[in-house]
């Protein structure tokens, strides 16, 4: 009961009536810059709606071997969430530390999978957005009918919908599903991207999510209608792709989007 009791209370208290001790300071500077990148993703997300009211999550790893990673609150929305309020869990989804707000345990089964298995997962976002849905719901799933769409597609796995993600066994089909791949259409259910940072499984999520809304909008106008790239050209624009979306996180998209979530507002980095 004891954590149904501490929802029951969270959900009858108002947001202010819970402190948030600031954490600058108190945690290693590498840690505090991945609070920040994401939370900042978390604001950008809800900016350009893709979030899910406080469901679905963005995760990060901690640095070091205690295999430690940051999640939202479960009860606050994505342009609530702060740096501070990111609470540290381990790989079962549980508080490592003393913390206000409570997780979802079960909503990290999909992450963690991701994590563990993937050095190379810095960071996973996983959505739910009405486009990445039907997509993931479409026999064909992504289709190379955009520049965007190929650029992201090589990189895209796919994974057959068994339920809301709570049976722990289900994280190694997950693994097994993703491979080497990047990206995920989740069957069903939505889409994931990682990345070694924040800023690069942003920017996947982000071509992903735009590819898939496209791939709507035009077979809104009948699969008959559409202009199929010629032969070889979604070829040579995913290897494009490989070489320029690491770049363009890096050192150009994610600055330039941490920038603007300075201007939304810069409580996020508090």
């Amino acid at each position: 009961m004891g954590r149904v009791d501490a929802i029951a209370r969270m959900v009858v208290s108002p947001l202010a009536s819970v402190e948030i001790p600031s954490l600058e300071g108190k945690v290693s500077d590498e840690e505090w810059k991945i609070r920040v990148d994401l939370a900042a993703a978390y604001r950008l997300i809800a900016f350009y709606g893709w979030d899910d009211l406080i469901f679905t999550h963005l995760s990060a790893r901690v640095p070091g071997p205690q295999h430690h990673f940051l999640l939202n609150p479960y009860n606050l929305m994505f342009d609530e969430v702060t740096a501070s309020s990111l609470v540290k869990v381990d790989t079962n989804g549980n508080p490592v530390e003393p913390s206000p707000f409570i997780t979802n345990p079960a909503g990290f089964t999909i992450h963690s999978a991701v994590h563990m298995a993937r050095p190379d997962a810095g960071a996973v976002i996983h959505l739910h957005t009405p486009h990445g849905q039907a997509v993931s719901a479409h026999s064909d799933g992504l289709l190379p009918i955009t520049q965007t769409a190929m650029l992201i597609r090589s990189e895209v796995a796919y994974h057959d919908y068994e339920g809301v993600a709570m049976d722990l066994e289900e994280r190694e089909r997950i693994v097994a599903d993703l491979g080497d791949k990047s990206a995920m259409l989740l069957r069903n259910h939505g889409t994931l991207a990682l990345g070694e940072t924040v800023g690069e499984a942003f920017l996947k999520i982000y071509y992903l999510e735009r590819a898939c809304e496209a791939q709507i909008l035009a077979l809104s106008a009948g699969e008959a209608n559409l202009s199929n790239p010629p032969q070889g050209a979604p070829e040579v624009t995913a290897q494009q792709g490989k070489m320029g979306l690491k770049l363009a996180a890096g050192a150009l998209a994610w600055p330039a989007l941490l920038r603007k979530a300075y201007r939304l507002d810069p409580e996020f980095a508090t």
